[in-house]
């Protein structure tokens, strides 16, 4: 079966950094899209980035542009999610998603990992 298993999230302060790993396992990780989604306390979950399986043509929500990069490593079955200038609003449950080529889309989730952007 599909596994998502995310890592990296914690405190951190404004200005900060942080880098996000998703393992992916149970699945043909380069036929697959994948994408970053976070979900703040009382708000709905909300789709931070995306990337091909092909890794190209990376996608951005407005509000991370310039400062979250996402990427994947096909060997290494995971991907990324590289966050600088984090700033108190970024602070939410992040969340690993995998979609396959098909039709109509299954979502694979992640259990999420915890970002907290706080002084």
């Amino acid at each position: 079966q599909v596994q998502l298993v995310e890592s990296g999230g914690g405190l951190v302060q404004p200005g900060g950094s942080l880098r996000l790993s998703c393992a992916a396992s149970g699945l043909t990780f380069s036929r697959y899209r994948m994408s970053w989604y976070r979900q703040a306390p009382g708000k709905e979950r909300e789709l931070v980035a995306f990337i091909t399986s092909a890794g190209d043509m990376p996608n951005y929500a407005d509000s991370v542009k310039g400062r979250f990069t996402i990427s994947r490593d096909n060997a290494k079955n995971t991907v990324y999610l590289q966050m600088t200038s984090l700033r108190p609003e970024d602070t939410a449950v992040y969340y690993c998603n995998a979609r396959p080529p098909v039709w109509p889309p299954i979502d694979y989730w992640g259990q999420g990992t915890q970002v907290t952007v706080s002084s």
